[in-house]
């Protein structure tokens, strides 16, 4: 999508992010939208059996990721969740990613308990619901 659709579709994605952590915590990465690095687990690579490969071209978007200094990556898609996952991990980054209908869902109150995994410390415990404590 990044590459088909363009600038356009990377601009409503940006207002997406913006809207739901804020514009003062949204960090860009270089280069970005169109013309951002891919993750490498698209496409079938995730699944291909060639892991040496697939994280050694991974290398390029962690440390892409790792120049922020953001405390987490928000990635849209579940192969990207999971390369970059795995490239934070084997580099070293230990940053969290995060799916953005995590982010989408917690912003709205609706994001269950159970559903938290990938999210650090800090944003755990935000509007959780309990029902035994009503």
């Amino acid at each position: 999508m990044r590459k088909s659709y363009g600038d356009p579709i990377a601009e409503d994605l940006r207002f997406v992010v913006k809207s739901v952590v804020g514009e003062e915590n949204f960090i860009d990465m270089v280069p970005n939208r169109s013309n951002n690095y891919c993750c490498g687990g698209g496409g079938g690579f995730l699944q291909s059996g060639y892991k040496d490969q697939r994280l050694a071209y991974g290398k390029l978007k962690d440390d892409q990721i790792k120049a922020t200094g953001a405390d987490y990556c928000i990635a849209g898609c579940h192969n990207c969740h999971a390369q970059i996952h795995e490239l934070s991990e084997h580099y070293g980054g230990h940053y969290p990613v995060v799916h953005l209908w995590t982010l989408i869902c917690l912003s709205l109150g609706v994001l269950g308990p159970r559903e938290r995994e990938y999210l650090g410390d800090d944003l755990k415990e935000v509007n959780v619901f309990h029902p035994e404590m009503e």
